[in-house]
Formats: C-alpha cells, structure tokens, sequence
C-alpha cells in the first residue's frame, strides 16, 4: 500500500513538474522568438544617423532623435510627479491609514484604475490638463497624464513591499526610542527598496511604451527639432512606430523596426538599470 502510494505520488509530482515546464515554454518561447524577429529585422536600420539624425523626407529617411528624446522626456517628466506621490500613498495606506471600509474602498479603487484602458487616460489628459487647465499639447500634459495612469501600479507594489517587512523590525526600532516616522525612514523603507523599485520600473515602462495617452496630450505627428521648454509638444517613439506604421505610404520596413528596436532597447535598459540597483539593495537587505 505504502509503496503504491509512494510511486503515484511520485508519478503526480514528475506530471506536474512537466506541465509547469511545458507552460513555462509555451509562455517564453514566443516573447524570445518576438524579440529575436525584431532585432533581426530592425538591426540593418540601426546606424549612428538614424539614432543621432533628424526625420526628412516624410520620415522615410534620416534619424529618430527627436522621438528618442521625446520618450526620455515624458518617461522622465511621470517619474517626477508619480514616483514621490505613489510612495507617498504607499506610506499613508502601509503605515499610517487604520484598517477600515474607507481604506478598502480605496484600495479597491486603485486596484480598478490600475484596469482601466489607457485611452480613457488620454481623454482624462485632454479633457483636464490640455483644455481645463491650458497646458496645451505638451511634455507637461502628456506626462501628468502617463502619471495619473502609473500611479495604481506604483502604490499597490510599493504597498506590498512596505508590508512583506517584518513587524519585528518596526517593533525593535520603537523600543529603541525610534518615532514612527524615523522607523518608516530608516528601517522600512530601505527594508522595502527591492520592492519599491520593482514597482517603480513597471510603472515607468507602461508608461514609456504607451501611444493612446500621448496622442490626445502631447505627441506630435511630425516635429522635426528637438523640444524647448515643459509646454512643447513633442514626438515619441511609441507614437512614431505607430505613424509610420499605419499612416506613411511606402515607408521601409527596416526602419518600422529599427524603431520597435530602439524602443525595446530603452525598455529593457530600464529593467537592466533595476535590475542592478535591486540586486544592490537585496545585498544589502537584513532578512
């Protein structure tokens, strides 16, 4: 009996083993195929003038800079006003807010914002910061804009990492003669930085590759120059791949891809950069 038991116990165990592998595959394989097709269609385009060179000829030639500094602008431009602010919550709710229907509710509301398509965020953007409020189509809209829309992301992973810190940590630190706000500044949030930054990084990135926010607030079909101040308008390389994709007649495919290329090396600079700042704050972790 006990040895039957043993061997299918055994037999679910390697079942079970395999189907995880075979999800894992089925998840991994296309994304690594994805990306290896960009790179081997995108990668003729890429030369020091289309990285470093103004759009001409109905950009079908010439470079992408004005998209490139476009996107580090508006990525950029959401860090600043979402980042403090997300933290900020994440503080209140973690630390300080007591538990109740109110602070279910709204959690609740941030877990659903969080859901909502990025072109409800763009009318938003429109509607408040680009007519209400007068900014124009602008850095400074499109980017209050990508904050509004990063902000779920950014309080609710920041909330959890404030809350995976053991409660003993907290405690000693009080005992101590610590304030509460000297425990949260000195012992929990470096604790919770890995986590933090994890969160930090995802919201960036979604904003960083998002078009339907910026095309209602502050992405321009064609500016061939480089933006001067907050209030101009701007070209940004998720907008630009999605020009020249659908609205440019006989535009090469080498430089539709070369674009997505370029995007996808931002994108995945930014995990690499987290990536390396969380490993250092991990190290440095006591738990």
């Amino acid at each position: 009996m006990n040895k039957f038991y043993t061997k299918n116990r055994d037999l679910t165990q390697k079942l079970g083993f395999s189907l995880l592998t075979l999800m894992t595959l089925m998840t991994v394989i296309p994304i690594i195929a994805t990306v290896i097709y960009i790179v081997v269609q995108g990668a003729p385009a890429i030369s020091w003038e289309f990285i470093t060179g103004f759009p001409r000829n109905g950009m079908r030639e010439g470079g992408i800079l004005p998209a490139i500094i476009g996107t580090f602008y508006l990525t950029l431009g959401t860090a600043i006003f979402a980042v403090p602010l997300g933290i900020a919550a994440a503080i209140y709710l973690s630390e300080y807010a007591p538990e109740n229907k109110a602070t279910r509710l709204i959690r609740l509301a941030i877990i659903n914002l969080a859901g909502i398509p990025s072109v409800v965020y763009g009318l938003f953007g429109l509607g408040l910061f680009v007519l209400f409020l007068n900014f124009g189509t602008s850095i400074l809209a499109a980017s209050l804009t990508l904050s509004i829309m990063t902000l779920p992301v950014i309080i609710s992973t920041t909330e959890e990492a404030l809350r995976a810190v053991p409660q003993s940590f907290r405690t000693v630190s009080i005992s101590l003669g610590g304030t509460h706000w000297q425990t949260i500044r000195k012992t929990v949030l470096p604790q919770a930085q890995p986590g933090i930054i994890t969160g930090v990084i995802l919201g960036l990135e979604r904003a960083a590759g998002e078009t339907a926010p910026i095309l209602f607030t502050g992405a321009a079909f064609f500016l061939p120059r480089l933006p001067h101040s907050p209030f101009d308008a701007t070209m940004a390389l998720p907008y630009h791949l999605f020009v020249i994709s659908t609205q440019v007649p006989e535009m090469p495919i080498q430089i539709q891809y070369g674009t997505a290329l370029v995007l996808l090396v931002f994108v995945i600079g930014m995990n690499v950069l987290a990536t390396f700042v969380r490993g250092r704050a991990r190290a440095k972790r006591q738990w």
